[in-house]
């Protein structure tokens, strides 16, 4: 009913898409820098704080201003949380698994002892074990 009793033209529309575009854009940004600033080992509380209430107070200025300061090491930040992850994702297929490196390779070795798998067979595994 709104859309009907409104004259819209294509020029409207395309303004209207191009603000909701640019705040849909600014919401993900604002987010990305407040997920940084936690993720942040580097600074203290303090220092965060600050942080914050400048982006809360300022908006647009104050995240363009940390995107400046600290954009480089947002993707830094990035890269630790993504290994974390990784070494915890690692660690918990392991525990489910039930197996150890050590285990693997007592396993491997018990296998080239009763002539099952051979010495070349033997170092591929272990390698792989290993790494």
């Amino acid at each position: 009913m709104f859309a009907a009793s409104t004259n819209w033209g294509v020029g409207e529309v395309l303004i209207t898409m191009l603000y909701f575009t640019c705040l849909f854009i600014w919401i993900w940004l604002a987010i990305s820098v407040f997920i940084d600033i936690f993720r942040s080992r580097d600074m203290g509380g303090l220092h965060k704080a600050v942080w914050v209430v400048a982006i809360i107070a300022f908006n647009l200025l104050g995240v363009l201003a940390y995107l400046i300061v600290r954009g480089g090491k947002m993707h830094e930040h990035e890269i630790e949380a993504a290994k974390a992850q990784e070494a915890a994702m690692q660690n918990y297929i392991r525990n489910a698994a039930g197996t150890t490196p050590a285990d693997e390779l007592h396993r491997l070795a018990d296998l080239k002892d009763r002539g099952v798998i051979d010495q070349a067979e033997f170092d591929k595994l272990k390698a792989k074990v290993v790494s």
